[in-house]
């Protein structure tokens, strides 16, 4: 199970690194290490989804190198040893992706693992809160990418006719079928050829918390026609694909993540 309840973090704060993802789409004008500051669950560090990304692509929150995830995750303080719970204040989206990162970069999946409703539910059960802002001693962070955990455009464009993995979008029916535009600039409405839709809230109750294993084996039943098959998961800039990757893993306990990191940002992108 990649989940732990807030009980079960409660009574283990002392024995895991616990990571505040929190993570806003710009449209919000939310500032995730600003509210981090305000109040965090105790002895959280602040990952940064935007900082620890390529920067030196202009696509969205791609996977950087493993030399550069290591280097920043050194400096959070955070060992190859350590237990990691993640959370976020952003509707699972960015707890999720920073799970699927460590994971990326070799961290033993047993070790990560993601608050279950995140801070919504921490603070709705009236769990501790802290504004103390910890700064850990540096380590010697490994990373080591595992390739086959992602998927590139060619990849994808061979897919179209080889059929050797199904593609599934976790962005919204609307804009999966193209019906309003595409919130990022110079990128067209539409889907990727022979994909299919699930939108990622159809797996997230009202607080925040997955759906039961029956309900999402239910889910993931009626969106794929063939979920025997290698399932590979797609988004807008490849962070709530991760939502549903985390929520398979859930049904199907040996399954490995796996997404396309551009996403909907690079297929769909407009060329001049």
């Amino acid at each position: 199970m990649n989940l732990v309840s807030c009980d079960w973090l409660l009574k283990n704060l002392k024995d895991v690194k616990i990571i505040d993802a929190s993570w806003h789409l710009p449209s919000t004008k939310r500032d995730g290490f600003q509210e981090f500051q305000k109040g965090h669950i105790p002895n959280s560090i602040f990952f940064d989804l935007d900082e620890l990304s390529d920067k030196d692509t202009d696509l969205p929150h791609m996977l950087s190198n493993a030399e550069t995830w290591a280097k920043n995750i050194s400096k959070l303080g955070i060992k190859n040893s350590d237990k990691i719970i993640i959370y976020d204040d952003s509707e699972v989206l960015s707890s999720c992706r920073c799970w699927y990162s460590f994971i990326y970069y070799g961290h033993d999946p047993k070790y990560v693992k993601v608050l279950n409703g995140g801070l919504h539910k921490w603070k709705k059960e009236g769990k501790p809160i802290s504004q103390e802002v910890i700064y850990l001693e540096e380590t010697n962070y490994q990373a080591i990418e595992k390739s086959k955990m992602v998927k590139n455009k060619s990849e994808i464009d061979l897919n179209i006719n080889e059929n050797k993995f199904l593609l599934i979008d976790a962005r919204s029916k609307e804009r999966f079928e193209g019906k309003v535009p595409d919130p990022r600039k110079n990128v067209r409405g539409g889907s990727i050829p022979n994909s299919y839709c699930l939108p990622y809230n159809k797996i997230i109750k009202s607080d925040k918390t997955f759906k039961n294993v029956d309900e999402l084996r239910k889910i993931f039943k009626q969106a794929i026609p063939d979920n025997n098959k290698n399932l590979v998961f797609s988004c807008g800039s490849g962070v709530s694909a991760c939502i549903l990757a985390l929520a398979y893993s859930l049904v199907d306990n040996t399954y490995v993540p796996t997404i396309y990191d551009g996403s909907w940002a690079e297929y769909g992108r407009i060329s001049y």
